[in-house]
């Protein structure tokens, strides 16, 4: 319980100086949502006044920030200078595509790592190794955007296979056909978080699983008879589970801001793809609503990190 307070407060004083960044570097951006000219070039400085006025932006900053981060206390985001629609709901209608995508994606990086890291450390030096070690460097190397629309060049144009974009292409019925081409659009952008995520973690499962096989523990452990089963289930996974853990709360906000690349070029309706859009047009409320919702799970990640860390290993140092 006190580890669990002691993170808690952690997590809103980590919120409040994000908020506070955030903040202070938005409203230094050169350009305005505002500014004469960008909504209409017709419109007068008074209608421009009298806007900023209605969303209060005519106070002083820090009265600004004040009223802001009351707002959110409150789960109150305030509303989107260009749609007019309230952030919070804006949001909730593009978190839950963005998290189905990054859940699965994390989950498949963590398992194929995992074998293919600790597959090439117990045939060290062979083909295997060889060609996983290759495949990790192209994996960490390959920019995410290039591999995205190189796949959809092979699979969706050339081949067409796979869809080019969006999340449907049926109508929504509610039938098995509608979930399962819901999933088919999935392929691609899971398919492409995950081929990026696996690189660098697999290098680290594989270079832990040496170490580990070197220690005088394992060279017990083979006296005894135990086969390489045992030897995996018992020696090499409790040690390896604590810092590969670690390292995927680490690269969560990686993950996630991966998003606003492949939601983009993939035009799926998720956070990262509004996100994009509210930067291009200035939208401030949006941009840091949803800067505090990613920070946020950010921070809720490293927690539940920490937390599966003490179930595997009560005597974890989560401090």
């Amino acid at each position: 319980m006190k580890l669990f307070l002691n993170k808690l407060l952690y997590l809103i004083i980590m919120l409040f100086i994000i908020s506070l960044i955030s903040f202070v570097a938005i409203n230094a951006a050169p350009n305005s949502f505002f500014a004469s000219g960008e909504l209409n070039p017709n419109i007068t400085e008074e209608s421009i006044a009298q806007l900023k006025s209605i969303y209060g932006l005519d106070k002083p900053l820090y009265m600004q920030f004040f009223s802001w981060v009351t707002a959110i206390i409150q789960l109150d985001f305030g509303i989107s200078f260009a749609s007019g629609e309230m952030v919070k709901n804006e949001i909730l209608d593009r978190i839950p595509i963005t998290l189905t995508i990054n859940i699965i994606s994390m989950f498949l990086i963590f398992v194929i790592s995992l074998y293919l890291g600790i597959k090439s450390a117990l045939s060290k030096n062979s083909f295997f190794d060889r060609f996983t070690g290759q495949l990790s460097l192209l994996s960490f190397s390959m920019p995410s955007f290039y591999l995205a629309l190189l796949c959809v060049l092979v699979f969706s144009i050339y081949f067409k296979i796979l869809p080019i974009a969006g999340l449907h292409s049926v109508q929504d019925d509610g039938s098995l056909a509608y979930y399962l081409d819901f999933a088919w659009h999935l392929v691609l952008p899971i398919a492409i978080i995950t081929f990026g995520g696996i690189g660098s973690l697999t290098l680290y499962i594989r270079s832990l699983t040496i170490e580990i096989l070197k220690s005088d523990y394992i060279f017990f452990a083979r006296s005894r008879g135990l086969d390489n089963k045992q030897i995996l289930r018992y020696y090499i996974l409790p040690n390896l589970y604590p810092p590969v853990i670690t390292l995927l709360g680490l690269s969560l906000p990686g993950i996630i801001g991966g998003s606003v690349i492949l939601e983009s070029i993939f035009s799926i309706d998720g956070m990262g793809l509004l996100f994009y859009q509210s930067a291009l047009s200035h939208d401030y409320p949006v941009i840091m609503g949803i800067l505090i919702i990613g920070a946020f799970l950010t921070l809720i990640g490293n927690m539940l990190a920490d937390l599966i860390l003490l179930k595997l290993n009560p005597n974890y140092d989560a401090k």
